[in-house]
């Protein structure tokens, strides 16, 4: 895919393996993300409904045309058909990308009936109708009980799958395994996994959101520099597993509420889904886009590090160089004790 606008989101997305989906399906702000260098989109009834908001008369008539062409249809097959429709017009936008990444790329998410959150059966009937819809589709599944059962079942049939409602570390790594046991049984069946692009959601902001509630609810006093930490630290600690583990699904960051959501993983082999209010903001931003998703991981695990490595790391360098640079001038103020300036009166 060629970028064709500089910013700090294309330049993300040119020189590092993170890519950026547009967290909505709306036709203009997917074209206006893909220029900016996004390689995805997504979609759910939140977003859904805030597309039809945005050009009420246009969903209107369709659904009315859609009521006309099935007559049978409830309330409920007559909204799931409206999401069909903004997925393909999305999907199709993003098949050049998908083309031409093998399927790794340029995947429009579409997530199956929240409702629906206990009910793996009839969660796996309705992925296989979004997976009918475009090549390019990846459908959600809540990462429930009942979630990782569909999940398995779904890549297990070869759909491409995104865990949703993923909001600690224990959930992504569940979700993932779930994915990799369906691509194991698929394998075992002799079927193809190659273009298959599962990814799995780590919701940084609503881990936040609900740490905020807690404070608030049961009166807890915390450092308010503390909390808009808590979604990268789960989301870096959820990546260094994915590494570890050689997770075929890749991990995806949701729910932005800062620019750390967004710059603390920059350098991963990851996706970060944006809303467009947010993708306008970074790209005016003067965030310097470099690898940091790996600076927690080395600081917190025991083997994050190899001796060899101590002296160049960033802290060790600045904290080095802070100290060398007071001990210079303690030696000054000492030299200066010691051979006072003649013209400066004491």
């Amino acid at each position: 895919m060629s970028v064709t606008i500089a910013s700090p989101l294309a330049e993300t997305v040119r020189t590092t393996a993170t890519d950026i989906w547009n967290d909505s399906c709306a036709v203009g702000e997917l074209r206006d993300a893909i220029a900016h260098g996004a390689t995805g989109a997504t979609a759910n009834p939140t977003i859904v409904h805030d597309v039809w908001r945005a050009d009420p008369a246009r969903w209107r008539t369709a659904v009315v045309e859609l009521a006309s062409s099935h007559p049978t249809w409830s309330e409920r097959e007559l909204a799931w058909g409206i999401v069909a429709a903004m997925s393909v017009e999305g999907a199709r936008l993003l098949v050049p990308v998908f083309e031409a990444s093998g399927g790794r790329k340029g995947r429009l998410s579409v997530q199956t009936d929240p409702s629906l959150f206990r009910d793996p059966e009839a969660m796996v009937e309705q992925a296989a109708g979004f997976d009918s819809l475009a090549p390019n589709v990846v459908v959600k599944f809540p990462a429930t009980r009942a979630g990782l059962r569909a999940m398995e079942e779904a890549t297990a049939r070869g759909i491409s799958v995104n865990a949703t409602v993923s909001i600690s570390v224990a959930q992504a790594i569940a979700a993932a395994e779930a994915v990799e046991r369906g691509i194991a049984r698929r394998e075992s069946a002799g079927q193809p996994t190659d273009a298959m692009g599962p990814v799995i959601t780590l919701m940084m902001g609503r881990l936040e959101d609900w740490l905020r509630v807690l404070t608030e609810r049961d009166g807890l006093i915390v450092d308010p520099e503390a909390l808009p930490w808590a979604g990268v630290a789960a989301f870096k600690r959820a990546y260094g597993t994915f590494v570890e583990r050689g997770f075929r699904a890749r991990l995806l960051g949701a729910a932005i509420r800062h620019h750390r959501h967004w710059s603390e993983l920059i350098g991963g082999d990851v996706v970060i889904t944006l809303p467009s209010v947010w993708q306008r903001r970074f790209n005016e931003s003067s965030i310097e886009v470099r690898s940091r998703i790996d600076e927690f991981r080395r600081a917190y695990e025991p083997d994050g590090l190899a001796i060899g490595e101590f002296d160049a790391w960033g802290p060790t360098a600045r904290t080095l160089r802070a100290f060398v640079a007071s001990y210079h001038d303690l030696l000054h103020v000492v030299s200066d004790a010691l051979v006072p300036d003649p013209d400066v009166r004491r």
